[in-house]
C-alpha cells in the first residue's frame, strides 16, 4: 500500500504562525482526500512530546530518531535520510535534500524583505529554498506572485505548482471578552506584519484594537490602553472573535498568501489590507488596498470603512464570493495531483 509521508514539524515550532495552520489543514485535507489504497502518515523529529503534531485523519506521527537540529543538520548536508514513505510533502523548507519530495514554500521574503527576519532565519530559508529547487521533486507555492518571485530569485529545473490555500471550518464559537466594536489584526507579533502601524492608526480613530497571535521576534512592543492583546486562541474561540470584528487590517510589508484575509471574507468582516503584491492577489479586489508602510493611508481606510454602510456592505458580500474560491479540499485535490504526477 503506498504511503505518502507529511512533515507535521512545524506543529512542534514554539510559534507556529500562518505555516502551522497551513500544515494542519492540509495535512487532514490530503488524508480526506488520499487516492484509493494510499495512507497519509505525519513524521515529526524526536520530541519530549509529540501529541501537537496529531491531526485528524492522519497516521502517526511516526517519530525519527534524531532530534529537529541534528536533522536539520544532516538534511542541510546532503545526507539522504529518508523519513520513509513513497512520497514526501514537506510543508516547510525543512525537508529531505532530494527524493520523491515536493516542498512549499511559503514566500520570497528572505530575498525580498530580508531585514523583516532574523540574519539567521534569512540565510538558513535561503539556503534550504534554493536546494529544494535545485533537487527536489517538485515545489509548491501558494500564489502566482511568490511563483515569479521565486523564478526570479531562487531558479532552478524543478516545476513550481501553484496552489492556493483555503479556509478554515472553525468549530462552534468559544466566547471571548472583547469590546462591542473593533479593529482585528491576527498573525504573529513581528515587524513584517505591520500591526504598529494599525495600532498607531486605531489610536488616532479612537477605536479599540484586538489583536490575536503571539508574541514573535523584533521586540515590537504594541501595550496601549486601546490595545487588547489576546494571545494564541483556539479556533473556537478565534471564530468568535473573528466574526464580530467590525474591520480586518492585513498591513504586512511582504506575505505569501495571507490566510487571515480570505478567513476574515469568509466571516463576513470587510478587509484592508496592504499593496503587498500576494495580498493583492489573493484579495482579488474585494478589499481596500493601502501602501505599504503608509499610517495616514490606513487610517484614512479605516476610517472610511467604518463610517460608510453602504461599502461595508459591499465590501463583506465582494469578500464572501471570493473567499468561496479557496477551500483545503481543492488544495488537497491539486497537490494530490503534484504527487502522483512524480510517479509518471
Amino acid at each position: 500500500m503506498p504511503e505518502l509521508v507529511v512533515l507535521t514539524e512545524q506543529l512542534l515550532a514554539p510559534v507556529p504562525g500562518g505555516t502551522g495552520r497551513y500544515t494542519r489543514e492540509l495535512a487532514a485535507a490530503l488524508a480526506a482526500a488520499a487516492p484509493d489504497g494510499w495512507t497519509v502518515t505525519g513524521v515529526v523529529s524526536r520530541h519530549a512530546d509529540v501529541s501537537a503534531a496529531v491531526v485528524p485523519g492522519v497516521e502517526g506521527p511516526r517519530v525519527l530518531p534524531l532530534p529537529r537540529r541534528a536533522l536539520i543538520a544532516a538534511w542541510e548536508r546532503g545526507v539522504p535520510y529518508w523519513p520513509g514513505g513513497d512520497s514526501v510533502h514537506a510543508f516547510t523548507p525543512f525537508a529531505p535534500p532530494r527524493g520523491r519530495v515536493v516542498v512549499t514554500v511559503h514566500d520570497t521574503v528572505p530575498w525580498t524583505h530580508p531585514s523583516t527576519l532574523t540574519p539567521r532565519g534569512v540565510a538558513w530559508h535561503q539556503r534550504v529554498i534554493s536546494r529544494a529547487v535545485s533537487r527536489a521533486g517538485a515545489i509548491v507555492v501558494p500564489t502566482s506572485v511568490v511563483a515569479d518571485e521565486l523564478r526570479r530569485y531562487a531558479p532552478g529545473p524543478v516545476p513550481v505548482h501553484v496552489v492556493g490555500n483555503g479556509v478554515t471550518a472553525f468549530p462552534a464559537e468559544e466566547a471571548v471578552d472583547v469590546p462591542p466594536r473593533y479593529v482585528l489584526a491576527i498573525g504573529t507579533i513581528e515587524p513584517r506584519k505591520g500591526f504598529d502601524l494599525v495600532a498607531s492608526a486605531t489610536e488616532e480613530l479612537g477605536v479599540p484594537l484586538v489583536v490575536v497571535g503571539p508574541q514573535g521576534w523584533g521586540g515590537v512592543d504594541l501595550r496601549a490602553p486601546h490595545v487588547h492583546l489576546l494571545g494564541r486562541l483556539s479556533d473556537a474561540q478565534l471564530a468568535f472573535v473573528l466574526r464580530r470584528a467590525a474591520v480586518l487590517a492585513a498591513p504586512s510589508l511582504a506575505e505569501g498568501f495571507g490566510l487571515p484575509v480570505v478567513e476574515a471574507m469568509a466571516a463576513g468582516v470587510p478587509v484592508v489590507h496592504s499593496d503587498a503584491p500576494a495580498l493583492v492577489e489573493v484579495a482579488g479586489g474585494a478589499g481596500i488596498v493601502v501602501p505599504r508602510g503608509d499610517r495616514a493611508a490606513l487610517a484614512s481606510a479605516l476610517r472610511t470603512v467604518l463610517s460608510d454602510t453602504a461599502l461595508f456592505g459591499r465590501l463583506v458580500t465582494l469578500g464572501r464570493t471570493r473567499a468561496e474560491a479557496f477551500t483545503w479540499e481543492n488544495a488537497a485535490r491539486s497537490v494530490w495531483d503534484v504527487h502522483l504526477g512524480l510517479f509518471h
